[in-house]
């Protein structure tokens, strides 16, 4: 399954912010910058992004924390192409590394929050992932995930008819690869979300306390976890 969705992204890539903006018609970056407001970040904190993609969340990190140190990460070398021009356009200094959510190839205790954003439910093993992500920040330390929910009550059908249809549709019609904008809501509407993604923390034994925070009626959560 890695393979392929490393493929996937990075048949996309260049097309994949242009795509993200059209289709939430830009409320994902309020939904990080909320996610960077509950995880506490301060200045001087060091922050590891997993699954950066092209390195929004990093980028909103960086803003937050000054001159703490940002490392972004993707296991897709495509996906973080563009995001050290991004970065440097907004007069940032952000790393961007290849590396793998389920191994990091870094030491434990290093960094104060590690986070990932719409990235959890495409590694193999989200616990795993969980887990790795607990271990590189240090006790006290924040982990933090933003990811797709399934939105109940009046939401739901229309969210529903709008992840089916109109998602690879329009992802089709930019990328060329509507078989990815298919996959992507697939893999939301069958995700963990609320208190199963809860549930799923629990298992790893990394977090203190950890808590789940909806986005848009459901649409999307914050889940911020406390390390032991």
């Amino acid at each position: 399954m890695s393979e392929q969705v490393r493929t996937m992204f990075a048949s996309i890539a260049d097309k994949y912010d242009l795509v993200n903006s059209v289709l939430s018609l830009g409320i994902h970056h309020r939904w990080r910058k909320k996610a960077v407001r509950l995880s506490g970040a301060k200045p001087g904190d060091a922050v590891l992004d997993c699954a950066t993609g092209t390195g929004d969340l990093a980028i909103t990190f960086k803003q937050a924390v000054g001159n703490g140190p940002v490392l972004g990460t993707d296991f897709c070398a495509p996906m973080i192409g563009p995001a050290p021009a991004k970065a440097a356009k907004k007069g940032l200094d952000i790393t961007f590394e290849v590396a793998d959510a389920m191994a990091l190839p870094y030491a434990d205790n290093r960094f104060d929050i590690a986070s990932i954003s719409f990235g959890i439910r495409n590694v193999d093993d989200p616990v795993v992932a969980l887990g790795q992500m607990a271990r590189v920040v240090k006790p006290g330390g924040r982990v933090v995930v933003i990811e797709f929910g399934q939105p109940k009550g009046l939401l739901s059908w229309p969210y529903r008819f709008y992840s089916k249809h109109v998602i690879p549709f329009v992802g089709g019609l930019i990328t060329g690869n509507r078989d990815a904008y298919t996959y992507l809501p697939e893999t939301s509407a069958h995700f963990p979300a609320g208190d199963a993604f809860l549930a799923l923390m629990d298992r790893t034994g990394a977090f203190s306390t950890r808590t789940a925070h909806p986005l848009s009626g459901g649409i999307a959560y914050i889940y911020i976890g406390t390390v032991t």
